[in-house]
Parts: structure tokens; C-alpha cells; sequence
């Protein structure tokens, strides 16, 4: 369903769409440097055998970064499906 397009909901997509990416860019903010910063404490703790820190850099924060890309992408569409806006095709 075409809902027409007004100012006021012009607004209100740009506000969810602006909430959610920084919402995930403060996640990756802080897996890329809030994590490495506190390395030395957070290596206290082991994930998988391996200290927290070590682990965030060499696989964690990619599979982080994945399922940013992954959710944003799954988001995106459900809200421009929302709105009227999607790219059917």
C-alpha cells in the first residue's frame, strides 16, 4: 500500500533511519576501540579459551561488524517497506 509521501513522514523516516545508524555506529565505536582500549583489564576474562580482548580483535569484532551490516540491511527494508519507499524489484 502507496501511502503518499507527506513532509510529515518524510521526517519521521529520516528520524528512525538517523536513530538507528547511530545506534550502530556507537556499537562499532565500541567494539573497535572502547574494546582495545581496556585491553589489558578485559584480558581478565577468556572467551573460547582465548583472553577478551585478544579474541575482539582477531574474530569477535568481525563477526560483529557482520551482524551490523546483516541487521541494518534486514531494518532498512522493513522500514522502507513501512514508508512506501522500497525498491521492489
Amino acid at each position: 500500500m502507496n501511502t503518499p509521501v507527506t513532509e510529515e513522514r518524510r521526517k519521521e523516516y529520516w528520524r528512525r533511519t538517523l536513530r538507528v545508524t547511530a545506534i550502530l555506529l556507537s556499537i562499532w565505536f565500541v567494539v573497535t576501540y572502547v574494546v582495545i582500549f581496556f585491553a589489558v583489564p578485559l584480558n581478565q576474562f577468556t572467551f573460547v579459551g582465548f583472553p577478551f580482548a585478544f579474541y575482539m580483535g582477531a574474530q569477535g569484532a568481525l563477526i560483529v561488524y557482520v551482524a551490523l551490516i546483516v541487521f541494518y540491511a534486514w531494518y532498512m527494508n522493513r522500514l522502507d517497506r513501512e514508508f512506501g519507499v522500497a525498491e521492489e524489484g
